[in-house]
């Protein structure tokens, strides 16, 4: 795939891709790798444990919020993303977290942190879908995905034998390595989907 091709794929013709296709997955997993862990940490350390609206309002806002941060420091380059992504990944996250935790009981068994993470999804897929929407080709894939991934990230890290009785705000580790290889892959097909149109 040509440096052209992931260009013209992400909406951005005038700018230079830093990395081929699948560097750019790799680093989507490494981002992951970092952005989860670390903005679950802060959000989890500030707003608590996630057993009540509170603290997965505050939680989610702060987990959110780190997450688009690292996110968006890989995706200005590549994709034009501009810092709304960080507030926007915030507010949705507060959103989803603070309907899915209550929908579920706060409670932390597989099925219910399936559950919760795929109602965290929806409007953190519905936010960051609409900032993709004129830079990426699949950005209503993306939209439709983030609900899926965000419970395949729960289901990953709750079978990998984390401590999720402690109610966090955000899947851990494992978890954000099943997204970003899954995310990661959804970016690669965006580009060959436009280099084969």
């Amino acid at each position: 795939m040509s440096a052209a091709a992931v260009a013209s794929a992400v909406g951005t013709s005038n700018r230079t891709p830093r990395m081929s296709g699948v560097k750019l997955v790799l680093s989507w997993i490494g981002i992951s790798l970092l952005a989860f862990p670390l903005g679950g940490l802060v959000g989890w350390a500030i707003g608590g444990h996630v057993d009540s609206l509170g603290p997965a309002l505050i939680g989610g806002a702060i987990t959110g919020a780190g997450v688009g941060f690292v996110q968006w420091l890989f995706l200005r380059r590549d994709l034009g993303v501009g810092a709304m992504w960080i507030a926007a990944t915030g507010v949705a996250l507060a959103a989803g977290l603070g309907v899915g935790a209550p929908v579920v009981d706060y409670e932390t068994t597989l099925g219910s942190l399936v559950v919760m993470g795929a109602i965290s999804g929806v409007p953190v897929g519905v936010a960051q879908g609409l900032l993709l929407r004129d830079k990426f080709s699949l950005w209503a894939a993306w939209m439709v995905a983030m609900p899926f991934m965000w419970a395949i990230g729960w289901a990953v890290t709750t079978t990998g034998g984390i401590d999720v009785d402690n109610q966090f705000d955000v899947f851990g580790a494992y978890g954000a390595i099943a997204f970003g290889i899954l995310s990661g892959l959804l970016l690669l097909a965006g580009s060959r989907a436009q280099d084969t149109a």
